[in-house]
């Protein structure tokens, strides 16, 4: 499985914005199939996704793999804890568990959908930016995924993010010369905080990952969207699978949605941005 796309840094940006618009597969085309697999990475791409944004762990030995939760009992109905688990335990479980159709059964499980290793998607989708969310939150599996990165040279399409604003900070320290998304909750706080002082604020992420609406708060704001964007910050909005609200988002200047239906957004959301 090997897909090319063009080089991520020759996509044109959002007019009046200075960042490549994208729309982000979350887990991959999540709504088709089972959720971080290189089977729904490739059903995104397929489907003109500009980018992927997947979640990583590091096992027991040291792996970096490709997993959304802590445990495998959501995704493949094995109570085990992925740190705690060798990569040969954790490449045996069925994760075609995770997906559930509307009907409430499984369809996938027993048809071979594996976690695969971060190294393996990266160098199945060679042209493709994807986004890294480090759930697991320790000094050495942040290394890891660094180290992993700097020696596949993938510096230029990878953004490296984590909910734990001290995670990414460790990132930059350790000499990642990539892009580093702030987490949400680091998001938050930022579009939350004065103007004054903003001006005393660290330069370390490159980008804004936030919710649309979080705890009955309403992001979606042009306001907050050029807050951001005169930081020198992208703006990039989760989880939207309806075209409308993409629709919505890039109007307002969003440089990224993330959306776990490529079938329905992606071209509603670049028929917006044309417009925009």
């Amino acid at each position: 499985m090997h897909h090319d796309r063009p080089a991520d840094d020759a996509a044109p940006g959002r007019a009046g914005s200075p960042h490549p618009f994208r729309v982000y597969a979350h887990r991959g085309a999540s709504a088709e199939l089972p959720e971080n697999t290189l089977e729904a990475f490739a059903r995104a791409v397929e489907l003109g996704v500009d980018a992927l944004e997947l979640d990583v762990w590091l096992t027991a030995d040291g792996a970096v793999v490709v997993h959304h939760d802590a445990l495998g009992a959501r995704t493949a109905d094995v109570d085990a804890h992925i740190a705690r688990a060798p990569l040969a335990d954790v490449r045996a479980w069925d994760v075609g568990h995770a997906f559930r159709a509307p009907d409430g059964s499984r369809p996938f499980v027993g048809r071979g959908f594996r976690a695969p290793l971060l190294e393996e998607v990266l160098e199945a989708f060679p042209g493709v930016h994807v986004n890294v969310d480090v759930k697991h939150h320790h000094p050495r599996a942040a290394e890891a995924v660094v180290r992993l990165c700097e020696r596949l040279r993938v510096e230029g399409r990878v953004t490296l993010t984590s909910v734990d604003h001290g995670l990414v900070i460790g990132m930059r320290k350790l000499g990642w010369r990539g892009a580093l998304g702030m987490g949400q909750r680091a998001g938050l706080s930022l579009v939350a905080l004065p103007a004054f002082a903003l001006r005393h604020l660290p330069r370390v992420s490159d980008a804004v990952q936030i919710p649309h609406r979080y705890a009955g708060v309403r992001f979606a704001r042009r306001a907050i969207v050029d807050r951001c964007h005169a930081l020198g910050l992208r703006v990039d909005y989760w989880t939207v699978n309806d075209p409308a609200l993409a629709a919505e988002l890039i109007a307002l200047g969003a440089d990224g949605i993330m959306t776990d239906d490529p079938a329905r957004v992606v071209a509603a959301a670049h028929a917006a941005r044309r417009g925009a």
